[in-house]
Order: C-alpha cells, then sequence, then structure tokens
C-alpha cells in the first residue's frame, strides 16, 4: 500500500513538471480548471466545462482524464468548444480522476491547473427556469419543474429603488409532485422585487451550485379586481356593441406587465356563438353580445397571479313598446346558430327569476320539459338569437305568456283632485306584474254625469294619470278605472267627485270685461277715423242739382192759342179816376197767379187754366236759381285751401 501512494506521488510530480515545462514557453493564458458533472442522479451523461480567454479565433481544446490508480490517461482532443458532454461508458466515474485542459492557440500551448474528484459524486442542478411566483398574504412562494430535493439559495431586493442591497436567504425546497417549491416569509405583498435563485444537490456526497437564475421581477399582489366604469351598450341592429374600460392597477402590481382577461358570459354557454375569452395590455376592449342578460368578467393578470374577478352585469335590452309575441319557435325546428331563451319575470325590472335555453340540439323531449315547467299568467321574455358573422344578433324580443288572463286586482291608490269648476285631475299607480295575468293594453276610463249615460274613454297603458276637462260646474260625477288585456277588462277602481260650482263675482267680472272691451273697440274707431281726416281729406265734389221738367199730363195744356188783348194806356187822376180800383182788381188776380205757379212746381199736377198760363213765369225762377247755385259752387272753390299744399284756384267771373 505504501509502495502504490509513493508511485502516484511519484506520478503527480511527473505530470506536474511536465506541465511545467510546456507552459513555460507559451504565451497564451492557460484555461480555467475544467469542472466535470452530470446534471442529477440519474443522469448518465457528464458535463466538462472550463473557461478561456482566446488570443485568437482559431483555438481548439484537448480534455484528458487520467486513472491515478491505473495510471491511464483518456484524451478527447481538438474540441472546438469549452464545453464538452461524455457518456458515462467511455469514463471512469466510480474512481478518482485527474482532469485538465490544453488549448492550441495556433503555435501556442497552454495547459489548466489540474482537478481531481470521483465523477459519480460531483453534481449540478440545471439553472432553474420557469419560476411562478404567487403571493400567500405577505410571503412569495416560488416553483419550478424538477423531480430533485435541493437546496436554495435566494437573493433578492426591492425594486424601487434599486440602491438597496441584495439580501440572501438559503431555504430547502419541498416537492410537490414533479415541481420544487419554497415559500419566502416577512415581505411585502404591496411592494414589487428583484428576485434570482440557484439550488444545489442535497444528495451527492459532492453537489455544486448551480448558476444563478436570470434576474426576474416579483411585482405586488393584485389584491383588488380592475375598477371597471360603467357604459352605455350601443344598439347595431339586434347587437348591442359595449366597449369596456377600466382604469390601471397599481404601479407596484404593474410592474413587468398587465395582462387582462376579458370573458362574456350569459346563461348558455354556446348560444349563439361560442364564448372566447380576449387578452389584452390596454385599459378597454370591446365586445359585442346580444339583447339578453350577459355579464362580462375583467381580470387582471401579472407575474404573480391574478386579481379577484370584476363583474359588469349588462341587463336584458329596456324597450318601452314590448309586445306580445305573434308566434315563437317553441314548437317548431330551427336551423344550427339559432337559440331561444326565456326569462321568467316577476317584477317591472328584466331580471330573470329562473331561465331556459334552448337550441338545435335539443330534443323534443326537453321542448315539451320547456313548456310543462312554464306556469300560467306568468310573464316571460323571449329572445329568439342567431349568430352572424361571428357576432351574436337578436331576431326577436317580445313577451311570452304560456295562457293569459284579466288583471286580478285593479289600479292602486286611484285618486281624483278637483279644485276646478269644469276640470279634474286623476292618478293612479300602475297595476304590479304579478297581478296583470297578461299584457296590460290600456286603461278604460268611464265617467258618469248624475242622470245621464256613461262616457268612455281609452288610456294609454303607461299612463299613470289623466285630467278630464269641459266639466259642468257643480255637478257630482262618478268616476271608474280598469286595466285591459287580451282577455279582457279588470277588476274597476271606483271614485267620486263634484266640481266647485261658479261664483257669481266671475260672472260680473266677465260682462265687465267684455263691456270694457267694448267701450275700448268705439273709442279706438273714433280716434283711427279722425286721424284718417287729417291725414287723408276728403276730396269735395261739386254739387250739381238735377233738374227734371214735369211732364204735362195733358197735352191740351201746351196747345192752348195765346190770346192777345189790347190795351191803352191813359193818364189818371189817381184820386178821382176809377182806374185805381181795377188795378187793385189786377193785382189781387197776379197774386192768385202767383200761388198757382208755386203749386204747379211743387206737384206738377194741376191742370187748371191759370196754371198754364204762369208756366213761362216758372221757367225764368228755375233758371234763376240755378245760376244762383252755380255761383256758390264757384265761390265755394275758390275758398277751399288743402293742408298738404294743394289750392284750387277759380276765377270769379261768372261764365
Amino acid at each position: 500500500m505504501e509502495t502504490f501512494q509513493h508511485l502516484r506521488a511519484l506520478h503527480g510530480c511527473v505530470i506536474f513538471l511536465l506541465i511545467a515545462t510546456i507552459n513555460k514557453g507559451s504565451t497564451c493564458e492557460p484555461p480555467s480548471m475544467p469542472l466535470c458533472f452530470r446534471q442529477n442522479e440519474g443522469e448518465t451523461v457528464y458535463i466538462c466545462e472550463w473557461d478561456f480567454s482566446p488570443n485568437g479565433t482559431n483555438v481548439t481544446f484537448d480534455l484528458y482524464f487520467n486513472d491515478t490508480s491505473d495510471i491511464i490517461t483518456t484524451p478527447f482532443k481538438n474540441i472546438k468548444e469549452n464545453r464538452k458532454e461524455i457518456n458515462e461508458e467511455i469514463l471512469i466515474v466510480g474512481d478518482k480522476v485527474d482532469i485538465w485542459v490544453e488549448a492550441h492557440a495556433g503555435d501556442s500551448v497552454c495547459t489548466s491547473p489540474i482537478r481531481s474528484g470521483i465523477l459519480r459524486h460531483t453534481v449540478k442542478y440545471e439553472t432553474p427556469q420557469n419560476i411562478s411566483i404567487s403571493w400567500l398574504r405577505n410571503n412569495l412562494s416560488l416553483s419550478w419543474q424538477s423531480k430533485y430535493p435541493s437546496l436554495a439559495e435566494v437573493s433578492f431586493r426591492k425594486y424601487e429603488p434599486l440602491s438597496e442591497t441584495w439580501e440572501k436567504r438559503i431555504l430547502n425546497t419541498t416537492r410537490e409532485a414533479s415541481t420544487q417549491k419554497l415559500i419566502i416569509v416577512n415581505l411585502l405583498k404591496n411592494a414589487s422585487y428583484q428576485v434570482r435563485i440557484r439550488v444545489q444537490s442535497i444528495q451527492a456526497e459532492n453537489p455544486l451550485w448551480s448558476n444563478w437564475s436570470p434576474d426576474f421581477l416579483v411585482p405586488a399582489e393584485l389584491e383588488h379586481p380592475p375598477e371597471v366604469e360603467k357604459t352605455t351598450p350601443t344598439l347595431l341592429n339586434g347587437t348591442r356593441r359595449v366597449t369596456v374600460t377600466w382604469k390601471p392597477m397599481h404601479p407596484a402590481a404593474a410592474v413587468g406587465g398587465v395582462t387582462y382577461s376579458v370573458h362574456v358570459t350569459q346563461y348558455s354557454p354556446r348560444c349563439p356563438c361560442k364564448k372566447k375569452s380576449h387578452e389584452t395590455r390596454a385599459h378597454s376592449h370591446v365586445v359585442y353580445v346580444s339583447y339578453s342578460a350577459v355579464n362580462i368578467t375583467v381580470i387582471a393578470r401579472n407575474a404573480a397571479g391574478h386579481s379577484p374577478p370584476a363583474t359588469m352585469h349588462i341587463p336584458a335590452a329596456s324597450s318601452a313598446d314590448l309586445k306580445s309575441c305573434n308566434q315563437t319557435l317553441l314548437d317548431k325546428k330551427f336551423k344550427k346558430g339559432t337559440c331561444l331563451e326565456f326569462y321568467e319575470l316577476q317584477d317591472a325590472d328584466l331580471i330573470p327569476e329562473r331561465a331556459w335555453c334552448l337550441t338545435s340540439t335539443h330534443r323534443k323531449k326537453e321542448r315539451k320539459k320547456i313548456k310543462t315547467n312554464m306556469m300560467d299568467y306568468t310573464r316571460y321574455l323571449y329572445f329568439e338569437h342567431r349568430c352572424h358573422n361571428g357576432k351574436p344578433q337578436t331576431v326577436q324580443m317580445c313577451l311570452y305568456y304560456k295562457k293569459e288572463g284579466v288583471p286580478s286586482k285593479e289600479p292602486q291608490d286611484f285618486m281624483i283632485a278637483s279644485d276646478m269648476q269644469d276640470s279634474a285631475d286623476l292618478s293612479w299607480k300602475e297595476i304590479s306584474y304579478e297581478h296583470l295575468h297578461g299584457i296590460l293594453t290600456l286603461y278604460k276610463l268611464c265617467t258618469v254625469k248624475m242622470n245621464e249615460p256613461q262616457e268612455c274613454i281609452n288610456i294609454s297603458a303607461s299612463a299613470t294619470k289623466h285630467h278630464l276637462k269641459d266639466l259642468t260646474p257643480g255637478t257630482k260625477y262618478n268616476v271608474s278605472l280598469a286595466g285591459v288585456t287580451q282577455a279582457g277588462v279588470g277588476p274597476v277602481a271606483m271614485q267620486s267627485f263634484t266640481t266647485l260650482p261658479e261664483k257669481p263675482f266671475n260672472v260680473w267680472i266677465s260682462f265687465g270685461l267684455l263691456f270694457g272691451f267694448f267701450l275700448f273697440t268705439i273709442a279706438c274707431t273714433t280716434i283711427l277715423k279722425r286721424i284718417k281726416n287729417k291725414v287723408f281729406p276728403p276730396v269735395p265734389k261739386p254739387v250739381i242739382p238735377e233738374f227734371s221738367p214735369c211732364q204735362p199730363e195733358n197735352q191740351e195744356i201746351w196747345e192752348r192759342k195765346e190770346e192777345v188783348d189790347n190795351l191803352s194806356l191813359h193818364p189818371i187822376d189817381p184820386e178821382t179816376s176809377p182806374v185805381s180800383k181795377q188795378a187793385t182788381v189786377l193785382e189781387d188776380e197776379w197774386d192768385d197767379g202767383a200761388e198757382q205757379k208755386e203749386e204747379a212746381e211743387e206737384g206738377c199736377s194741376g191742370g187748371s187754366d191759370d196754371e198754364r198760363t204762369s208756366l213761362t213765369s216758372a221757367d225764368e225762377t228755375v233758371r234763376t236759381a240755378e245760376l244762383k247755385d252755380m255761383e256758390q259752387v264757384e265761390s265755394e272753390l275758390a275758398m277751399l285751401i288743402y293742408r298738404n299744399g294743394l289750392v284750387f284756384d277759380v276765377k270769379s267771373e261768372s261764365l
């Protein structure tokens, strides 16, 4: 035994002197001491690595394994890289060997220091990869794929600021299936960290530390759901376009990036289109949904895990004019890609108590089961969907009753406020949906005046008040109100009221206002006439009297012959002569003739001989009057002067 040890020592000295002799004339830097290992306890391939800084590009390596017991050297020459993988069949793995490397750079040869050891005892695990991280309160959990227990060294520091020093912890991993896991306690879950890790075997006799993993970031925990903002869907021909937006996450949680998952769910996952989850890094996303109620879920994800889900409920599309379904596909076959939904509604909101979904793959038994589960006099919201270009589209939306009846209750809180003489205001509350038993089409309002027939009108089903007008003052009225469905008229709500009597004072006020208006009209008319006469004075018209001689009744008047009497005039003595008496007699006769002439002018009906004799005198009198009238007109025209400056200048000479 002692002889063997002396020979081994002599062998080592010879090899050392040989290496020293070779390196003495070399000009290159020798490689580092080679390190040979296997990556786990069950591996049969050994990996040898070394470091070298070449002076040139054409460098080759020779790797030597020397069995010191048998003095056998196994070379591996002309290696192009500083790494070599060797199967254990051609190596001595159970005994101690010496290992070194020769580098050939041109004419220079450099030899590394010698490493001795048993290859089987040396294990160096792979660098941990694909490390999963998660927060457990203030404890950080790290896990990666490996089936061999190990000892881990973790180095970490806060990501902000990076000036902090690294903190190290050595921990034993725990095995869960094919995963190694370790927990770093007493950290801050609302802070971000920079972490790296390396491991070594706990079973090998000569374990080596693995290489450090690349530094990875650990963001803060996403302990709160994203803050999703409210939005209003946009209707697009049976499809609703919903833009979902949310606020950014906390900066510490956003380290390394945040991905958001947007998922749309409804009562049937395949009605009408197959639902998919959408991934985005933005803070908004557009989804298309049908008219039925859906839930939109947003989840934030970072390297440390995911946040609680934020759910936004989009109710069924409300429509004020929902009508009864004319027909449905419940008892009919329909194409693939079409589905039906029934929502059982118990109140005014379109939130279903129960829901059924029917697709083209359902059989008759399932359809019959749905109809059996539906109840009479219960309102259902019916949807007919189809998938169009990958987007859900609602073809029909209406109210469905398996069986419809009349309302079971009258309108509630029916009240009348009558504080006028000829009108009244009515108000009521709508009939609750559980008592409608059908689709309310209208309200029937009837009024009865004492000792007169009933008058009824129809009011919109959406109305809750009405104004009665054209009523008689001081009269009692009976009013009834009832809801009407397609099945008939429901119970009636009754009320009575009396309009206010007419006030006498108001009558006198009305008469006073009417009389005042009449006086005001007269005054305005008079003022306007005066203003008109001043601004537009009337143009005078000449007065030309009309003369129409009277035609004699008897032509004999004009055919009368003139009689000539001989008259001799003698000077007489007025005192002694009887001529004065005759003159007196003639004077009397002249007077009588003048009177007869006047009578002829007025009536022209006289037919005596005296009147015919005075015709000539009457004509002269008329001509004289005409001349006087003409002179008077000329004088008036001469004196007429207008305010606007116009003057009629007329000569004063008679024509």
